[in-house]
């Protein structure tokens, strides 16, 4: 397990054991954040004004809620509805030569950031903008992309480009132990009170963790009167990180074991899920930090160990760039599926069909 993942686990640890003392700091921060939202809402500052629906996708903490999985969704449905879409996204830890930045297939990893490279392969019909001043990246791809729709990739605190909807992700400890917990205390940008300007709440939980949850998701938000819906990644083959043909017979690959490798949020997530899809634990699970820049001999040092390697598609995107063409790894094929929800009869398609009706009528 790489020193980066330890470092964070200790960090979030002594955040809990201190909680108690930065729960203060914690209620300023999330008082100087509800005035900042004031601002914007009284046209203080200046906001964008798209003239066509924006949907953003955002939370209310950091990291590991799955907001690209659901941008991913969005993008098959408006391909499917044959609809121009445009992801606005700051990229995070990309260095794009210039701004906005419009991310194609052959774009470097380095430029265009993982998850926002890893969109503009798997949607080729989609145009995804890499801008940190999304303001700015909007009035440019109104004008010169034409879209149907905006997706504000986390953009639930960016509230210089004004939205539609917002699709709001919790964690499950979101709703345990790090309810309402604001920067420094936890992991939250902004108070419980944020949560009012949620058009539905998603949480990323299969549907019997959702079952078990559903008494905290009654208590925390019964009173915002939205519909709450659980999605998980649902593994539907395995491909080489060079893009060769799906196989969907993990035993053809793992048989004899495997080794993982992951930077993301909630590495635990990850192992659980592949392990789930393999049919056994990893033989080593290499855990490197959030967005983690590979280097080939941080592949070849894993390749070493003579098991096949295992990566997830956000980390895919950096190790094809390294050109490795002797060396063996495979990603996941992951589709998004939502299960149960709560305050709504619809399934989440039904209802953001619906809501989509809505906002072209309107």
């Amino acid at each position: 397990m790489a020193a980066g993942c330890t470092l964070s686990g200790a960090c979030e640890k002594a955040q809990r054991v201190l909680r108690p003392v930065l729960r203060p700091l914690g209620l300023v921060y999330g008082a100087a954040m509800a005035v900042r939202r004031q601002r914007y809402e009284r046209g203080a500052a200046h906001v964008f004004r798209p003239s066509v629906p924006t949907v953003s996708i955002g939370n209310i903490g950091w990291g590991g809620s799955g907001k690209t999985p659901v941008v991913d969704w969005l993008l098959d449905w408006a391909g499917q509805e044959g609809l121009r879409s445009v992801v606005l996204t700051r990229g995070y830890k990309a260095t794009p030569p210039t701004l906005p930045y419009v991310v194609e297939a052959d774009s470097p990893a380095s430029c265009a950031g993982d998850e926002p490279l890893m969109l503009a392969r798997q949607h080729p019909q989609a145009r995804i903008v890499v801008d940190p001043v999304r303001r700015r990246s909007g009035a440019w791809a109104e004008k010169s992309l034409a879209p149907d729709i905006f997706v504000m990739d986390d953009g639930f605190q960016h509230l210089a480009v004004r939205r539609d909807i917002d699709l709001v992700l919790l964690r499950p400890d979101d709703l345990k132990s790090e309810w309402n917990c604001v920067i420094p205390s936890g992991s939250w940008r902004e108070g419980a009170d944020a949560l009012t300007r949620a058009g539905a709440i998603l949480i990323k939980c299969s549907p019997s963790e959702f079952a078990a949850l559903l008494p905290d998701v009654k208590k925390r938000l019964g009173r915002l009167s939205v519909p709450v819906f659980s999605f998980s990644l649902q593994p539907v083959g395995m491909q080489s990180v060079l893009g060769e043909e799906i196989v969907t017979s993990p035993g053809m690959i793992v048989r004899n074991g495997y080794s993982l490798f992951s930077g993301v949020g909630v590495p635990a997530q990850v192992e659980r899920t592949v392990a789930s899809y393999v049919g056994m634990s990893p033989s080593r699970y290499h855990v490197f930090p959030d967005h983690h820049d590979y280097t080939p001999d941080d592949v070849r040092s894993m390749a070493e160990e003579g098991l096949p390697l295992l990566c997830t598609p956000k980390d895919a995107v950096k190790v094809a760039d390294l050109g490795l063409a002797d060396v063996s790894v495979w990603t996941l094929v992951l589709k998004t599926v939502f299960g149960p929800a709560w305050n709504t009869p619809d399934t989440f398609p039904e209802w953001w069909g619906n809501r989509w009706q809505a906002l072209q009528s309107a």
